[in-house]
Formats: C-alpha cells, sequence, structure tokens
C-alpha cells in the first residue's frame, strides 16, 4: 500500500501541496483528479523521486520511500521525450538495460510488453514515426519494464483522440486484471470512472474528496436534487414534500418539482410512500442523476468545501 501523510510543497513562497493525505491500496486503480495548478503532478513527482518534498512522508509498505524503492516505481510523465532514428525495439532495450536486466531477460519483456500494448507489428518501426497514440502506449510499456508495484501515469490520454483513448483504457483494464497498482490522473472525468477502482479529487493542493468509485457514485446520486412529477395535485405534493426533514431547498414550476433531498434510499422510499398513501398521483420520481464532472465542480466551489469535509468521504 501507499500512503501519503501531510505533503506539503512550495514553489518560490507559492503553497502547491497542502497537508495532502491519501491512500493507495495494493491492486487499486486510482484516479487522481484536478484542475490545472491543483497539485497534481506535484504529487506524482514527487512519489517518482523527481521532486523532494518540503515535508511531508510517502510510504511504501509502511516503510518511508527512498532511493531502494524507486525501482519499485514505473512513472509516465504528462510530457515525454522520444529519441531520432531509434527504433521501437531498441527504445525499449535501451530503458531494459538502465535496470540490469540481462540480454535474454530484455527481449522476453520487450515481446511480451509490446503484444500488452499492441505494438507487435511495430518493433521495427522508429520511435518518431509513430502516432501519438502509440507514443502513449509505448511510453506506458517502457514504464513496466522493471516490472514496478506502482505505476504512475500523469494524464496518459491527454490529446488523443476517441479510438486511441478506447485502446489505452483497454489496456488499463487488463492491466487491473492483473492486479497491478495504478495511480492516474486526467482531466477526462468520464474516462476515470470507467477506469478506477478509486478516486481521489484534490483541489488548492489538499484532498477534498476520496474514496471508492462506489462511494463517489453514491455521493453523486444523494447530491444530485430529487425529481417529481405528478399528474395533478402538484400544490398537495409540495405541501407534503416541504415538511420532510430530509428537504432542505425545493424549487417547483408547472411540470416538476424538485428538492435537495439529504436522504438515502430508505429515505426516499419513504418520501413515495407518503404521497402514494396521500393518493397524490406520482408519475415520475427519482434523482437527477449526476456526472462525476458536475460532483467536481461542486466540491470544488469555494461555498460548499466545508460541506465535503464534513462528508467523511
Amino acid at each position: 500500500m501507499i500512503e501519503i501523510r501531510h505533503l506539503y510543497k512550495a514553489f518560490d513562497n507559492h503553497m502547491v501541496l497542502r497537508n495532502l493525505n491519501m491512500k493507495i491500496n495494493d491492486g487499486a486503480v486510482y484516479g487522481f483528479v484536478g484542475s490545472n495548478g491543483a497539485g497534481k503532478t506535484t504529487t506524482m513527482r514527487i512519489i517518482a523521486g523527481l521532486l523532494k518534498a518540503d515535508s511531508g512522508q510517502i510510504l511504501i509498505d509502511g516503510e518511508d520511500i527512498g532511493v531502494r524503492h524507486k525501482e519499485l516505481i514505473g512513472y509516465m510523465p504528462d510530457f515525454f521525450g522520444v529519441y531520432d532514428r531509434l527504433r521501437v525495439k531498441e527504445y525499449m532495450a535501451f530503458f531494459a538495460s538502465i535496470y540490469g536486466l540481462d540480454r535474454e531477460e530484455t527481449e522476453k519483456k520487450i515481446r511480451q510488453l509490446l503484444e500488452l500494448v499492441k505494438l507487435t507489428e511495430k518493433k521495427e518501426a522508429y520511435v518518431d514515426s509513430l502516432s501519438r497514440g502509440m507514443k502513449q502506449r509505448l511510453c506506458l510499456a517502457r514504464c513496466m519494464i522493471h516490472d514496478p508495484k506502482l505505476l504512475i501515469l500523469d494524464e496518459p490520454v491527454s490529446g488523443l483522440d476517441p479510438r486511441a483513448r478506447y485502446e489505452f483504457k483497454e489496456i488499463i483494464r487488463q492491466l487491473r486484471k492483473e492486479g497491478r497498482t495504478i495511480m492516474i490522473s486526467s482531466h477526462i472525468l468520464s474516462d476515470l470512472s470507467e477506469m478506477c477502482t478509486d478516486i481521489c479529487i484534490i483541489d488548492e493542493g489538499s484532498c477534498v474528496m476520496d474514496g471508492s468509485v462506489d462511494e463517489i457514485e453514491y455521493h453523486m446520486i444523494t447530491a444530485s436534487p430529487l425529481v417529481i412529477r405528478t399528474a395533478g395535485r402538484q400544490e398537495d405534493a409540495i405541501r407534503l414534500i416541504r415538511h420532510n426533514e430530509m428537504v432542505e431547498t425545493l424549487s417547483y414550476n408547472e411540470n416538476e418539482i424538485q428538492a435537495i433531498f439529504k436522504g438515502g434510499r430508505e429515505d426516499e422510499i419513504m418520501l413515495l410512500h407518503e404521497l402514494m398513501v396521500a393518493d397524490i398521483p406520482v408519475y415520475s420520481f427519482g434523482r437527477d442523476r449526476s456526472s462525476l464532472e458536475t460532483l467536481f465542480m461542486q466540491i470544488t466551489d469555494r461555498e460548499v468545501k466545508e460541506h465535503a469535509h464534513e462528508s467523511g468521504l
């Protein structure tokens, strides 16, 4: 397990990370969500050993990260260089030599990894001739040449077309099946919700919400307004709903009633039961389904940050 405790980092008196705390369980695909400048890349570079934190701890399996732990990490930056006139297999062999792999092991790993990222047919191609999507997949393969415990992928699908994003996500799903531990950041939030087991939302250098995808999705549902439509007797429905202790605010028009409802599923069932007992003709009752993008905008809004901290997620 990877654990970050009370991490701080400043550049030129500008605080980038503020008491950042995170846990990444073994086998998790950990989505790291945040706007530009939130501290995602800084955090990833510190974990990878490319930057030094001002204070705080990074633990791997309970031990402080050190030089010997770097071999446990594979890091894919948001921007990476390629070498002119270097073939794909030569590119992979170069990084294998850095980690001290012998020739037989190098050939085996290159064969396995190029097959994983679907670049076997490109092993003789020059790296600078590859498409952006192929380069991204090659960089992922390179990160895995030494069989690391943790993969850190910084914006790996940035700038890719829909087809290339799909192909990359399929590779991540395969790695998840193999039990790999992966930390992945992205601005394409819907991609993270599809790939990840856990999600952390970072804002101004602090974690404002984290949890399993199921927990985040539950919070998305309960944060969405409850929408009720009736075939008549709307005023009676409004009076009944307004008096429910789980209703925080209520709005309506001639077609529907919307309530900010802080209750869970059982509370929703009870409210619907009350409406039915009162013979109010309800023909539609449910949450207005939110999205990860909507939740991100909500909890990074300055007015609701305190509520997000109090939620315990």
